[in-house]
Parts: C-alpha cells; sequence; structure tokens
C-alpha cells in the first residue's frame, strides 16, 4: 500500500510553486468532502491558479523541484477567529498588559504571538482586541512580509461602556451618539471588524456580569447600522441571554462565545435563539481553549460542559460554528488541542476541520479568498504528517505552512513527530 506523499516544488525563476500530494489526499474541504487521488495543486504568484491530477499538473511545470514529506496531507490552512495578540498568556494577562508602557516592544511581542499561530498551521486569525491600534500595525507589517504571520483581521479597541469589560483597552462609548462616533473612529484608523462587548465577561473586576447586558438593543442596533454602512462586520461579545437576543435583533455577523447564562452559573440554550441566529446567517465562534477540563476542574465537569459543549447543540441545529481559542488568555499554540476537543463533544474530524477552514472562511466574509484548495483562492496550505481526517492529532504534526503562498516551516518543537525529507533531484 502507497503511503500518502506530500511534494513541494520550490520556486525558481519565477514565484511559481507545485505542492504535490500522493494518496487519500484531501482537496476541497466543505460540503462536498471532495477527494482526490495523487492530487497536486499549482501556486503561482500567492494563489492556487489549479488543482487536479498530480501528473497531469506537473507536465505543465517540468521545472519543478520537489521536496517530499512522507504520510502526510495537504490541507487549507486553518483559521483562528478569535485572538487576541495584545494579551500575553499566563497568570494575570490584563495586569500585565495595562501596565505595559512599551508600545514598541508590545508590537514586537504581538508579532512573536503572530508567528506562534503560523507555528501551527493558522494562516489566517481575526484579532478581536488590542490597544492602541497595534494590531493593525502588526497586520500591514505581516501583509508587507516585514515580519513573519497569519493574515490578519483586527478589530481595534472593542467598543464597551464606560467601567464595561475590556474598558482599559480603550474603546469606551456612552450612548448611541458616541458609539456611532466610535464605530466611524475604529473605521478610519483601518479595523477589518467592528468588536462590541454587548454583555461583561469575568476578566473585568467591577463590570457588568457576563450574564449582563451593557447596551441596549436599541444602541446595538446603531453600532451594526454604522459598522455596516462603512462595509465592516460586526463581531459581539455575548454570554448572556437578552445579550444575544439583543445581538441577533441588531443583525451582527459573529457572535462570540454565546454561552446562553441566563444568570451566574445557569446556563440555558434557547432553541428560539438558535433558530434566529440561523434565520439571520450569523456564525457563532465559541471562543474558548482547548484545556475546558482545567476548567472543569474549577466548576464541575457537568457545568463546564453545559458552557463548552453548547457548541455541538447550536451545530446540531443549523448553526455555522467557527473555530476561534481566546487566544492571549490562552495559549498561541494551542489550537491543535483546542480542535481536539470538539471531539469530546461528538463532532467528526471532517465537521471540526470543516468548521476551521471553509466555515471560517464564509463566517469571516473570505469565502472567496481561503478556506479551500481551489483554483483562484489565496495560497493558504498547511501540510501535516498523517491523515486528520481519520486522525485528528495529526493536525498537531505541520510539516510545512503556505500563507499567501509564502512558504513556512514551522520550528522544530511545534513539528512533533513529522518528518522532512531532502530536496530531490530536478
Amino acid at each position: 500500500m502507497t503511503s500518502d506523499v506530500a511534494l513541494l516544488a520550490l520556486p525558481l525563476s519565477k514565484r511559481h510553486d507545485l505542492v504535490l500530494i500522493r494518496g487519500r489526499t484531501p482537496r476541497l474541504i466543505g460540503p462536498a468532502r471532495e477527494v482526490i487521488d495523487g492530487g497536486a495543486v499549482v501556486v503561482t504568484d500567492g494563489r492556487i491558479t489549479a488543482v487536479g491530477d498530480r501528473e497531469g499538473l506537473h507536465r505543465d511545470a517540468p521545472e519543478a523541484v520537489e521536496l517530499a514529506f512522507p504520510d502526510s496531507t495537504l490541507l487549507p490552512g486553518l483559521i483562528n477567529a478569535h485572538v487576541h495578540l495584545a494579551f500575553d498568556p499566563g497568570d494575570e494577562p490584563i495586569a500585565r498588559l495595562q501596565g505595559h508602557g512599551d508600545l514598541v516592544a508590545l508590537a514586537l511581542t504581538m508579532a512573536g504571538h503572530a508567528r506562534q499561530l503560523l507555528d501551527v498551521g493558522v494562516t489566517t486569525a481575526r484579532d478581536l482586541g488590542d490597544r492602541d491600534g497595534l494590531a493593525i500595525r502588526v497586520r500591514d507589517a505581516i501583509a508587507k512580509g516585514s515580519t513573519t504571520g497569519p493574515r490578519l483581521l483586527v478589530a481595534g479597541a472593542p467598543i464597551t461602556p464606560p467601567g464595561g469589560h475590556c474598558w482599559y483597552l480603550g474603546g469606551v462609548a456612552d450612548g448611541e451618539a458616541q458609539i456611532r462616533q466610535r464605530v466611524r473612529d475604529n473605521a478610519a484608523a483601518g479595523v477589518d471588524v467592528i468588536k462590541v462587548m454587548a454583555s461583561g465577561g469575568q476578566t473585568t473586576p467591577g463590570g457588568a456580569a457576563m450574564s449582563e447586558s451593557q447596551f441596549s438593543t436599541c444602541e446595538l442596533v446603531a453600532l451594526v447600522e454604522e459598522a455596516h454602512g462603512l462595509g465592516l462586520p460586526v463581531a459581539a461579545h455575548a454570554h448572556g441571554l437578552a445579550s444575544i437576543d439583543s445581538a441577533i435583533a441588531a443583525g451582527v455577523d459573529t457572535i462570540e462565545h454565546c454561552t446562553f447564562l441566563a444568570g451566574p452559573g445557569r446556563f440555558e440554550p434557547s432553541e428560539e435563539l438558535a433558530a434566529r441566529v440561523v434565520a439571520k446567517g450569523i456564525a457563532v465562534c465559541s471562543g474558548s481553549s482547548g484545556n475546558w477540563r482545567a476548567l472543569a476542574r474549577k466548576i464541575g465537569e457537568d457545568r463546564a460542559y453545559a458552557m463548552v459543549g453548547r457548541t455541538k447543540w447550536l451545530a446540531d441545529r443549523g448553526v455555522r460554528i467557527i473555530t476561534g481559542t481566546d487566544a492571549g488568555l490562552s495559549a498561541f499554540d494551542d489550537f491543535p488541542m483546542a480542535l481536539r476537543r470538539y471531539l469530546d463533544f461528538g463532532f467528526r474530524p471532517e465537521q471540526v476541520i470543516a468548521a476551521a477552514t471553509v466555515e471560517a472562511a464564509a463566517g469571516l466574509g473570505l469565502s472567496g479568498v481561503t478556506g479551500r484548495l481551489a483554483a483562484g483562492f489565496d495560497a493558504d496550505l498547511l501540510v501535516v504528517a498523517g491523515d486528520p481526517r481519520t486522525d485528528l492529532t495529526a493536525l498537531a504534526s505541520p510539516v510545512l505552512v503556505m500563507a499567501r503562498g509564502r512558504r513556512y516551516l514551522p520550528p522544530e518543537s511545534v513539528m512533533r513527530g513529522s518528518h522532512r525529507l531532502p530536496v530531490a533531484p530536478g
């Protein structure tokens, strides 16, 4: 039986790469679950220009020099839809950020966090809250090629009321007029998405509780109206039932967490709210890391399961689930572990891969850009040792990451048993 083999052709005189896979290989990760044996992807100038039979495509690029990756699988680059590059994982990340006065050093730290995401195969990430517009600078530096990292979509300072959740990031707005102005200010700064703290959160002492709303429905409607008028999507942090209700009514594009808190420790998933999320086409990002069992040790397994296991409950009702870890409050390199967590709640491996690729791309408005191996898409590619469709732990063994056509080999410290062979003869 022939092993799966991935072959990467290095560019010669032109930016003309050829990524080749032999064996059972995903071609498109999406509803069709299309698989192509002996398939290949041609990448030119950072984009996928052809997908098909390896032998046929190789004849079209005879100059290609090949690298071999035994027993590997090619799939689209992964998407982490909820990160905070400005936070530093560990004890008291919020206090450390508030006390950080050196913006240059903070920007360099954020760039390092972005590289950690790329190390584990994340080629697109959405930063949902930073300070001083630093994530915008990191995004632009990555896009220019002056530093290494995934494609970034950034929100800047999240909009919150005085004393509200994450007020210290600088996005405070009181009343509809200030909310609209804050949206305009963030847009003028160059953000890709507007983040609003529709409910309180557990990391802001003295603010609203997680189950409590921070803005009225009318205020959220005004925010969404202003953002959409400027061509910007809206991500709503919403734990409580009332805040989820208001976010749906306002027409946000994604709901972060969507915890269905009816009060402290009371989780009450709502069939009615879930149906409205589906009807509005809103995607849900649970925004939690892979270490849910640590949470279970703190609050009890039943409560922890109710809190994080709601993701499968939502998926069963047709809600588009997109993957995100709230990295910054958790580690930036734990994405493979976070994806494996979905298996604990009844997801199948192919569902998890879809949530981290094609579904996440659609939820972030990038459905024609990334998340699939298809002609015309950006060359966001991941080669992993093994086959994640049968063993999701294979995602923890990246041997090659390509972000918008730029080749990146993860450091040995994150390759976890993967293999790399020398350049094959031309």
